[in-house]
C-alpha cells in the first residue's frame, strides 16, 4: 500500500492525494483535455474581438459618451483576461513557479471582476437614461464616467492585492497552480465577500432590467405603436443582451463558489465532494472566461461604430467604416429614428419608426 501511495503521488503529476488512511485523489480528469481546448478558443476569439473593439473606440470619430467610456474599459479588461489564458493552459496543474502562479491567478480574477463592474455601470447608465430620461446625472458626463472607471480599476486591484502574495498551505494539492487547495480563514472570507457582492449586484441587475422592461412594454403598448410590434420586440431583446450575458457567464461560477470555499477551509470534508467541486469549479470558471468573447456582442448592439467595423471587417473595408462614421452611436439605417421626449406621464412620437427603438437608441446616444 505504501508503494502504491508513493507511486501515485510522485509518478503521476496530474493527481493529488491526501495523507489519509484511505487513498483518495483530487484530479483534473477529463478537464486536462477539455480546458486547454476551451481556453484556446476563448483566447483566440477574445483577443481578436477585443483588439478590434479597442481599435474602433480609439480611432473612430465617434462622440464620447459615458457608455462608450465604459465599453472601452470593458474591452480592455476582457483583452487582459484573454491574455491570461495561455498561461493558465501552460501552467495548469504544475507546481512552479509559485509566485508566477499567484500573479496570473490574481490577474485573471482582477479582470473578471473589473468586467463585472463595468457591465454593472453600463446597466446603471441605461437604466437612468431609459427610466429617467429628462434628468441629468453627473455620472453621465464623460469626465465623471472616466473618473468612475479609474476608481473601478483601483478598488478592484486593492481588493485583489492580498491574493498576489497569498501563501500556500501544506495539503498535498496546495503546491499546484490553478488547482483545488486549502485556504486560510482570511482568504476564504474575502472570497465569500466577493460572492456576496456579486449576488447583490445580480439583484440590482434584475431590478434595473425589470423596470426597463416595464417601461419599454408600456411604450410598445401605445395605440400608435400597434404596427411596430416586431420592431419593438427586437429593440427590447437587444436591451436585455447585457443581462443575459451577465447571468449566463457569472451566476454558475458564483453559485458553485459557495460550497467550493467551504470545502477549501474544511467545512466540507468529504473527499468525493471535494473532487466534484473541483471539477465543477473549473468548468464554471471556463464559462465565466467565455464572457470575454460575448461582451463584443454587447458592443455590436450598443455601438454603431463597432457594428459597422465588424461588418466592414468581414467585407475587408474596415478603414472605410471608420472614415464613414458620423460621430454618434446611432441605429442601423433600416431601423428608422423618431424624435422622442419622455415625461413621467406622456410620450410624444413623430412617427418614422418604433418608439421603443427610439427609447433604446436614445439611451445609447445621450452623454
Amino acid at each position: 500500500m505504501d508503494k502504491l501511495h508513493h507511486h501515485l503521488t510522485h509518478s503521476t503529476p496530474e493527481l493529488c492525494s491526501y495523507p489519509v488512511l484511505r487513498l483518495t485523489l483530487i484530479h483534473d480528469g477529463f478537464l486536462s483535455v477539455t480546458l486547454p481546448v476551451m481556453y484556446s478558443l476563448i483566447f483566440a476569439i477574445g483577443l481578436l474581438s477585443n483588439v478590434l473593439a479597442l481599435w474602433v473606440f480609439s480611432h473612430s470619430m465617434q462622440r464620447q459618451t459615458s457608455i462608450t467610456v465604459y465599453m472601452r474599459n470593458l474591452a480592455l479588461s476582457d483583452l487582459l483576461l484573454a491574455l491570461c489564458l495561455p498561461f493558465r493552459i501552460a501552467f495548469q496543474d504544475r507546481s512552479e513557479p509559485r509566485v508566477f502562479c499567484n500573479i496570473v491567478g490574481a490577474f485573471f480574477y482582477l479582470n473578471m471582476y473589473v468586467s463585472i463592474t463595468f457591465l454593472s455601470l453600463i446597466s446603471l447608465d441605461r437604466y437612468l437614461k431609459i427610466i429617467r430620461p429628462l434628468q441629468k446625472y453627473r455620472i453621465h458626463t464623460v469626465s465623471r464616467s472616466m473618473l468612475a472607471s479609474g476608481m473601478v480599476w483601483v478598488v478592484n486591484f486593492a481588493f485583489m492585492l492580498p491574493f498576489f502574495f497569498e501563501k500556500r498551505g501544506k495539503e498535498s494539492c496546495d503546491h499546484k497552480c490553478f488547482h483545488f487547495r486549502s485556504k486560510s480563514t482570511t482568504a476564504a472570507a474575502l472570497n465569500m465577500a466577493a460572492v456576496a457582492a456579486f449576488f447583490i449586484v445580480l439583484l440590482l441587475f434584475l431590478y434595473f432590467y425589470g423596470k426597463i422592461f416595464a417601461k419599454l412594454h408600456q411604450v410598445s403598448s401605445m395605440k400608435a405603436q400597434q404596427l411596430n410590434k416586431k420592431t419593438s420586440m427586437r429593440a427590447i431583446t437587444k436591451t436585455f443582451v447585457v443581462l443575459i450575458i451577465f447571468i449566463v457567464c457569472f451566476t454558475p461560477y458564483h453559485t458553485v463558489r459557495i460550497p467550493y470555499i467551504l470545502a477549501q477551509i474544511g467545512a466540507i470534508s468529504s473527499l468525493p465532494w471535494k473532487q466534484g467541486l473541483h471539477l465543477a469549479n473549473e468548468l464554471v470558471l471556463c464559462i465565466s472566461a467565455l464572457n470575454s468573447c460575448l461582451d463584443p456582442i454587447i458592443f455590436f448592439f450598443l455601438s454603431s461604430s463597432f457594428r459597422r467595423a465588424v461588418l466592414c471587417t468581414i467585407q475587408g473595408r474596415l478603414k472605410g467604416a471608420l472614415l464613414s462614421n458620423q460621430g454618434r452611436l446611432t441605429p442601423s439605417p433600416g431601423n428608422g429614428i423618431s424624435s422622442l421626449q419622455i415625461g413621467f406621464t406622456s410620450v410624444q412620437v413623430e412617427m418614422r419608426g418604433s418608439a421603443v427603438t427610439e427609447v433604446v437608441e436614445k439611451a445609447n446616444e445621450e452623454a
